[in-house]
């Protein structure tokens, strides 16, 4: 007879996939070969009566491990990194005749050469890099261990077992969740690909739970706070159920690469039924508007215990989350902003705005569009699957935008990649190379169907790209990490290398620009608050001793913060005469009237201005951008700023509109003061005042933060913060 075989999976003799960290299949607790003899007894061998992991938040496991700050009861360390472990014996330990080694599992269907069980081996000295136990103290029945990680390890929830050798066989622990173990990746051990050698970079990319995210305009940035929350109650497990949920293979979760790129998938709900779902036209019935969102943990937290997309999202909110799910897990992360983003759906590095012969914008040919600023993530890491130099920062970003690989994901690309035209490296790197250095190209639509070459901008796109700073909430320009100087010798060898990596130009507009024109044309719009009317000023100025006159025409949109046009609220023409040498401002009044009742929530207007020479037949073309000043929340404490002490919190608005504002939600946040809450107002009346109170007890010492958002029907995108001291609670 054939040997009983175990039953085949496709075909092939396999285990099912061990894609789930929350499955458990619990190793049997005695495995014994063949015959035991009579008078067998158990209790005669060496039997584990207790198991002490040294897992509370003060135990030099957390704090040597900078896992101190998780809410969380269970043991949690970082891979390629020691931590101990005390072992309590019914009996004396005696290494000459007692063998006995730790296990780590994870996973249903575990397997040694898959990392998904780990045998940890009792050794006299530790290996770098390699799993081993070395017994540190012996004291009674008790012996503590040093137990030594892989710097490789899979990253996730792992469960413990302690397995005793008898001459017939194997007694081991049962399954005791008490004893289960997270392993993360490991910003401070050199052997792992995620080591960040800058302390303070560490302190800031992967331990610090407040960010700013910065948005608005290149003219006029604006900046609001984000809880990343990722050492929060259940933020831990959040995480990996995002990778559950992906249905990501165990053995791929040591990876940050595939982690990553795995993150960048599920953080978004487009194709995979994951974290958040975008949207993009102002309309967010059954969910919450993306600008009133005050951190990731709600999000994250819904996510897991309804099993279902959260709504809504945009840009800033899906890289706030990302960032939560990466710094969560151990990545080096950070939030990036690009201001004048290029959203170019075919990566030919070209933002085509096509115009009629009169100078307006041909609206059905312009399909580009340029995002007055994009949000996404940074993470850091080595690239072993890319020539030596790429590693470092990769630009990530979760917002679904385009499809790479049969997903809506972007990245990991390498930003040194990036910024050299070697596009050719994976991932996405095409689509992120154009974000930064497509051209803006002006085109005239002739009534025959040719297109003429009006103006080409080659320094609109990717105008400034920027990051929170370390160790502050200040700006940092990070531009020339992603790309060199615009008129540089390297900026345009970078051009060359990506064009030679495939990035298309469909059009050649080398030497097919008409000559600059005598008259140059530029306006400016003066700075403008929410409800009220304001001024643009347009200047022209003849450098030629002719005589010219201009034929100009205005265009005021609302736009999407995406660069997409809702409307066009104001439309205006006239005609100038410039004199010799001289030159002439025309000034517009825009009247709150006029965008007011069409206005989005970001308080984005886009005004298009062009012109034509009469005599030349020249287009001059100009658009800019504003952001309305929009009010804030303030936020007042009063009580002692002290761990377990209570503070009373008010949160106050007025409301300055001729208006009432209806449906009001006011969301409250603070990492380790408060857990986040809302409120509703039914109505706010013009100029009234509501107040919010609500009593916080904080739990973390050091500079907190918290902060505020407000939206309601007709008005969104407020916020407050206040910077907090909480002292620690006095020893006793």
């Amino acid at each position: 007879m054939s040997e009983t075989s175990a039953p085949a999976l496709g075909g092939r003799r396999a285990l099912p996939r061990n894609a789930s960290n929350a499955a458990e299949d619990d190793l049997p607790t005695v495995e014994l070969q063949g015959l035991t003899p009579r008078g067998f007894n158990l209790q005669d061998y060496l039997n584990v009566t207790n198991v002490h992991l040294f897992k509370e938040r003060w135990d030099s496991n957390k704090v040597d491990h900078h896992t101190d700050k998780y809410e969380n009861n269970h043991l949690i360390v970082r891979r390629g990194q020691s931590f101990f472990i005390q072992i309590d014996f019914n009996r004396p330990y005696d290494p000459r005749r007692d063998f006995f080694r730790v296990e780590y599992v994870i996973g249903r269907y575990p397997q040694e050469n898959k990392g998904t069980y780990i045998p940890v081996p009792v050794v006299s000295q530790l290996q770098k890099g390699k799993w081993g136990a070395k017994v540190v103290m012996r004291e009674d029945r008790s012996v503590r261990l040093s137990i030594q990680s892989s710097p490789e390890c899979i990253v996730g929830k792992f469960r413990m077992y302690v397995a005793v050798w008898t001459p017939y066989g194997v007694l081991r622990t049962s399954r005791n969740p008490e004893t289960d173990t997270y392993i993360l990746f490991n910003p401070w051990c050199e052997e792992d690909a995620v080591y960040l050698d800058d302390d303070k970079e560490r302190e800031e990319y992967v331990l610090n739970d407040i960010g700013v995210i910065f948005y608005g305009d290149f003219n006029d940035i604006k900046t609001r706070s984000w809880s990343y929350g990722q050492f929060e109650d259940g933020i831990l497990d959040a995480c990996l159920y995002v990778m559950d949920r992906a249905e990501m293979d165990l053995s791929g979760r040591g990876n940050p690469i595939k982690v990553s790129r795995v993150g960048s998938a599920m953080v978004n709900a487009k194709d995979d039924e994951g974290v958040l779902v975008g949207s993009w036209d102002n309309i967010y019935a059954y969910g919450v508007p993306p600008s009133a969102w005050t951190g990731s943990v709600d999000i994250l937290l819904e996510y897991q215990s309804t099993k279902n997309p959260v709504r809504y999202g945009q840009c800033w909110v899906f890289a706030g989350v990302f960032n939560t799910f990466l710094r969560c897990l151990g990545i080096p992360a950070r939030v990036v902003t690009n201001y004048f983003s290029a959203h170019d759906n075919d990566a030919n590095l070209q933002m085509d705005i096509f115009l009629e012969e009169d100078g307006n914008v041909n609206s059905k040919l312009t399909k580009d569009s340029v995002w007055n600023y994009h949000c996404w993530n940074e993470a850091w890491m080595t690239r072993s699957d890319l020539p030596v130099g790429f590693g470092g920062w990769q630009a990530v970003d979760s917002t679904p935008q385009e499809n790479s690989d049969g997903m809506y994901r972007c990245g990991p690309a390498s930003v040194q990649a990036i910024k050299h035209g070697h596009i050719c490296f994976q991932f996405d790197a095409p689509f992120v190379f154009a974000e930064v250095n497509s051209d803006l190209i002006y085109i005239t639509v002739k009534k025959d169907g040719t297109h003429v070459v009006e103006n080409v901008d080659t320094t609109h796109i990717g105008k400034l790209i920027v990051t929170k700073e370390v160790g502050g909430d200040g700006i940092r320009d990070i531009t020339d990490t992603y790309k060199f100087q615009e008129g540089q010798e390297e900026e345009r060898l970078a051009l060359e290398t990506a064009l030679m990596y495939g990035a298309k130009k469909s059009l050649n507009t080398e030497g097919i620009v008409k000559p600059r024109s005598d008259v140059d044309m530029d306006f400016e719009v003066e700075k403008a608050v929410l409800g009220r009317d304001f001024k643009l000023t347009i200047t022209f100025q003849n450098n030629s001793p002719n005589h010219y006159t201009l034929s100009a025409y205005l265009s005021g949109n609302i736009v999407f913060y995406t660069g997409v046009s809702k409307t066009e609220f104001k439309k205006e023409t006239f005609e100038v005469t410039l004199e010799p040498m001289s030159f002439k401002k025309q000034e517009v009044l825009i009247r709150a009237g006029e965008y007011m009742s069409q206005l989005l929530e970001q308080g984005f207007l886009h005004f298009f201005v062009t012109a034509r020479v009469s005599e030349t037949r020249d287009v001059l073309a100009k658009q800019k951008s504003t952001v309305l000043a929009i009010p804030k929340l303030i936020i007042k404490v009063r009580g002692t700023r002290m761990v377990g002490s209570d503070m009373v919190v008010t949160v106050e608005f007025t409301n300055p509109l001729k208006e009432t504002l209806r449906n009001v939600w006011i969301y409250l946040d603070g990492p380790g003061v408060t857990k986040p809450m809302r409120k509703m107002f039914r109505e706010i009346r013009p100029n009234s005042t509501v107040q919010w109170e609500e009593v916080c007890r904080p739990w973390v010492s050091g500079p907190r933060k918290l902060i505020a958002s407000m939206t309601s029907d007709s008005l969104r995108h407020v916020y407050g913060e206040l910077e907090l001291q909480i002292q620690r609670r006095p020893s006793v």
